[in-house]
């Protein structure tokens, strides 16, 4: 999997409004009500990563969720950081 130029991430990125690129890394954090519906959300997004066999580094404090997806492998983004952030967002922030 080859590391994505910063002008494709840039452009990737337009896509997901609560992502953010630096220290050649995709950064998110999500607030929920509490620290159960934190930790649900966490559980749910382990399938995922396990399913496609990639993982984010994250950590959770309280209520509070900050992720940061890179493809340790490749140096850098891929696309594979863009298809788990995608699943991320259906966890977090599901469609009406």
């Amino acid at each position: 999997m080859d590391k994505l130029s910063e002008e494709n991430i840039e452009k990737r990125l337009l896509r997901f409004p609560d992502w953010e690129y630096f220290d050649n890394a995709l950064h998110a954090e999500f607030e929920f009500e509490n620290f159960k519906d934190c930790f649900s959300a966490m559980s749910r997004i382990a399938f995922e990563c396990e399913a496609i066999n990639h993982h984010p580094n994250w950590s959770n404090v309280y209520n509070v969720l900050s992720i940061s997806l890179s493809t340790h492998d490749a140096g850098g983004v891929t696309t594979k950081d863009f298809d788990l952030a995608e699943r991320i967002e259906m966890i977090v922030e599901p469609e009406e």
